[in-house]
């Protein structure tokens, strides 16, 4: 049986404790635009050519038009930015009183010397694990 093609990813989602803080920080911060919401329950933002949700998990688990949906404790995200933009991001994030909670330089491979890519982790304030990366380094 042939597996049909995947393009990418279209939406991402996580789920926020607190919805104001939450999507000001998506949106002054992370520099995202609001595209759709419903107070109490949802948050739609555009992040460059990709979709990000913000859901309340406790209203999303009732019925509603689409499958109940859901999820308990800190989600995680990686973000994709370019190379000469990955030191920006991160004394933007200081900046902001945004704390960098870990780097990683990211291995070509087992015996490489370099890495192919880095990245680093810090929370919203919804306590979600993002990541920016300043490349592609997973196998293609």
């Amino acid at each position: 049986m042939t597996v049909p093609e995947l393009t990418g990813v279209l939406e991402t989602v996580l789920y926020y404790t607190d919805e104001d803080a939450t999507r000001r920080f998506y949106t002054e911060v992370m520099g995202m635009r609001v595209i759709g919401q419903m107070p109490g329950r949802q948050v739609f933002l555009r992040a460059g050519a990709s979709v990000f949700l913000l859901f309340n998990a406790e209203a999303t688990r009732g019925s509603g038009s689409l499958p109940p949906h859901g999820a308990e404790g800190a989600g995680h995200v990686c973000f994709l930015v370019p190379a000469p933009a990955y030191e920006q991001w991160r004394s933007h994030l200081r900046a902001a009183g945004v704390a960098v909670v870990q780097e990683v330089d990211w291995p070509m491979g087992h015996s490489a010397s370099r890495p192919l890519g880095s990245s680093f982790y810090f929370r919203d304030p919804s306590g979600n694990l993002l990541e920016i990366a300043n490349a592609d380094f997973w196998p293609r």
